[in-house]
């Protein structure tokens, strides 16, 4: 293998900014998307932004081009498209460039669907009526109505439904390979959350980008405390239960691994993980008061206070005082809530149009930008 990488040519590489990001739910996605709009800001890019006062791009129904604010006059000349939608590649592609670069992530079913229970606990019918994670796998159909579609999609192959595909499908093998085959050929790279400073840097070797483009704090993670103990019985109960996601998680997995082996390599890959480790480790020095996340209550600036749900504590971030201005800079967009920073570039980019309306706490946000 050491022979077979030396004869890589080294190739510069060019800078991609014209990039689609599908945000899939409870992935780790809004610390990707805070990367995205940092890099966006960087490089000045068009952001293909929720039309008025939506904060996603038209989810959980499926993504039409006119959900993009200003999609009319601006047509297909967005940089970068992050916000949450459900996937339709045909609009999409009325919306980017025709040589954008599309990725996503995913995570393991397991971990997955104990988040999607306590986040969504008081949305989604199906986790509503039930006590716990446990309870709920141990008999779904009970509390699960397919009437409900339309919110208890959280609560089932909730990453088979943002790729834009049915839910509730019959797992059939022949069905499963064609739509494998066809996220692969819709995504240049399909990232898992499981490894994310993997991904970060297999992202930043496949885009061209620095490392401080792929640095981050991680953004919407919830209290321990929050967290439910899966029993055994449950983990197994998942992978039947989300079947469609639980292959479409093991067929990418596998892939990303083997993508990693053929480019970067192993060993340079966990060089580059310690680096970006340790880049992430000096700017949570500089930037935070607390050296670490804070529970809801703990956070001082309610301008950063991120959206809660559920029965989840979201943490946030309190920063040091006496930054310098452009360190202050720095750190205010490093931990920025995906609500604000959405609301944020808005009025950015649309100077003229009426600023969005965020949830309560969060309004008096927009007098401060």
């Amino acid at each position: 293998k050491s022979h077979k990488e030396l004869l890589i040519p080294y190739k510069p590489c060019h800078v991609k900014t014209n990039v689609m990001f599908l945000k899939t739910h409870k992935t780790a996605s809004s610390t990707v998307l805070n990367i995205m709009f940092r890099f966006a800001e960087r490089y000045n890019l068009t952001v293909a932004l929720p039309a008025d006062q939506l904060v996603h791009l038209g989810y959980p129904k499926t993504f039409l081009a006119h959900f993009v604010e200003e999609f009319e006059a601006i047509g297909q000349n967005y940089n970068i498209m992050c916000n949450h939608l459900r996937f339709n590649p045909s609009e999409v592609k009325k919306v980017m460039a025709a040589n954008t670069f599309y990725f996503s992530i995913l995570r393991n079913p397991i971990r997955l669907l104990e988040s999607s229970y306590v986040y969504y606990k008081d949305t989604v019918p199906a986790f509503r009526i039930s006590k716990d994670v446990n309870e709920f796998l141990a008999s779904p159909m009970k509390y699960y109505h397919l009437a409900d579609y339309k919110k208890n999609m959280y609560a089932r192959n909730i990453m088979w439904f943002d790729f834009g595909y049915d839910n509730n499908a019959e797992d059939n093998k022949k069905y499963i390979q064609a739509v494998l085959k066809e996220i692969e050929q819709n995504f240049h790279l399909i990232l898992i959350s499981d490894y994310f400073d993997e991904s970060m840097i297999f992202l930043k070797h496949t885009l061209c980008w620095d490392l401080d483009d792929v640095i981050y704090f991680k953004l919407n993670s919830r209290s321990q405390d929050t967290v439910q103990t899966l029993t055994p019985k449950s983990e197994e109960r998942i992978k039947v239960w989300c079947s469609l996601d639980w292959k479409l998680y093991l067929h990418f997995n596998q892939s990303f691994w083997r993508r990693i082996e053929e480019t970067i390599g192993l060993k340079e890959l966990e060089k580059e993980v310690n680096r970006l480790r340790t880049r992430q480790k000096e700017l949570m020095d500089t930037c935070l008061s607390d050296q670490e996340a804070v529970g809801k209550d703990d956070i001082k600036n309610k301008a950063f206070l991120p959206f809660q749900s559920g029965d989840a504590n979201i943490l946030g971030y309190n920063l040091k005082q006496d930054l310098d201005n452009m360190t202050l800079r720095t750190c205010q967009k490093m931990v920025m809530p995906e609500l604000q920073y959405t609301s944020y570039l808005y009025t950015v980019q649309h100077p003229h149009k009426k600023r969005k309306i965020l949830p309560l706490p969060l309004t008096k946000f927009q007098e401060k930008t």
